[in-house]
């Protein structure tokens, strides 16, 4: 993968300041500091970038400045009030030029910045609504998320622009604010590891690495094993009274229960499996993401058996790079799995599809381009 390389802004001598804000999220965020925040580091010469958080030990690291404001304990609500507070007063004392909101909490203050002259971006990282809509232990949810999606429509449209971790997202927010688009949150080279020896012999067993959870689709997961003559290799943690209820299907005799298992083991496991299975249950929050686990076993050089979202599936089986399956179908999964187990010849080209993607297309290099085109218009206007 190629690294951008480093430019000053054309028709631009003075420092810029960019100052990211979060009331939310840690100093180690992935989408936040280690990809956004130092891409914009590492390639602007005349920009100086900020990032403000809570509670978070104040340095310069990889060239972005990180500010701290105390953390407020007592709740969310707490946190959204004085915490979001303490952000707006610190983030002025920077004396910023452009503000990127990556809360929707601080949507909030994102007009009192804008009367001050600043330019103001929103960095959608969920579908809020969308998100609201799937917690079934909150009452009056539809009311909920009515309110937040108006807020959030109102304050957007005022912005200079919108950033979004997904198309469908940034979809939603084309029809409200014209300067928007997707940066993708296609993972680092460092979080991907890239098989090298993809002829090695694969054994008679298909993997899933990762956390194991009931709207993982697990329960469907090991019920679809009864009707395969395959071993499922099922690594992550598993809390014990879910592991109880496993346990009483026929399928888990077919089941090796790895628990957690490092990166090492990781990788070696994934070469030897035939396929690897991520069918999450149709959850708001999974069917407009792009999980990095989908990556991880492209760049394993992987078939992909996924769930039949129309994202996934554009992912998927439009690269053909897998199968797209209904996750709550334990027969529809065991078809998908035995279809690549008795055609090698297409689980090999699936596979080898998948990791020439991830190499040129998939990854963070290629979304970091998008994100400096984003920034480098918003400059020039």
């Amino acid at each position: 993968m190629k690294q951008t390389d480093n430019y000053s802004i054309d028709g631009i001598e003075e420092q810029i300041k960019i100052v990211h804000l979060s009331s939310a999220h840690g100093d180690r965020d992935v989408r936040i500091f280690l990809k956004e925040c130092i891409s914009l580091a590492k390639v602007y010469k005349n920009l100086q970038v900020h990032l403000v958080l809570a509670g978070v030990e104040e340095r310069i690291e990889e060239g972005v400045s990180i500010h701290s404001v105390p953390t407020n304990l007592g709740g969310r609500l707490n946190r959204m009030w004085n915490t979001v507070n303490q952000v707006q007063r610190k983030a002025l004392e920077i004396q910023g030029d452009i503000y990127h909101l990556h809360d929707p909490e601080l949507l909030r203050i994102a007009l009192k910045l804008k009367r001050k002259g600043k330019k103001v971006i929103y960095d959608a990282h969920e579908d809020l609504p969308r998100q609201i809509m799937g917690k079934s232990y909150l009452p009056m949810k539809g009311i909920i998320s009515w309110c937040v999606e108006h807020f959030e429509n109102f304050v957007v449209k005022k912005l200079d622009g919108v950033i979004c971790a997904t198309p469908f997202i940034a979809e939603r927010f084309l029809k409200i604010n014209a300067n928007t688009t997707a940066v993708n949150n296609f993972p680092l080279e460092s979080e991907i590891d890239f098989v090298q020896n993809t002829t090695a012999e694969k054994a008679n067993s298909i993997c899933y690495i990762g956390g194991i959870s009931p709207i993982r689709g697990i329960e469907s997961l090991v019920k679809s094993i009864e009707f395969t003559d395959v071993k499922l290799e099922l690594a992550g943690a598993i809390a014990p009274e879910f592991r109880v209820e496993l346990t009483k299907l026929k399928g888990w005799e077919k089941v090796n229960e790895l628990g957690f298992i490092d990166r090492q083991t990781s990788m070696q496991l994934k070469q030897q499996s035939i396929a690897g299975i991520v069918t999450f249950l149709p959850f708001p929050n999974h069917i407009n993401a792009q999980p990095n686990k989908i990556f991880e076993y492209m760049a394993a050089g992987l078939p992909v058996i996924g769930s039949h979202f129309p994202l996934w599936k554009s992912l998927i089986e439009k690269n053909n790079c897998g199968i797209c399956v209904d996750p709550s179908n334990p027969i529809e999964i065991a078809d998908a799995i035995n279809k690549l187990v008795k055609d090698k010849a297409l689980a090999k080209i699936m596979g080898e599809n998948g990791r020439k993607l991830v190499k040129e297309v998939y990854n963070w290099n290629a979304e970091e381009k998008v994100l400096i085109e984003f920034y480098q218009s918003l400059i020039a206007k």
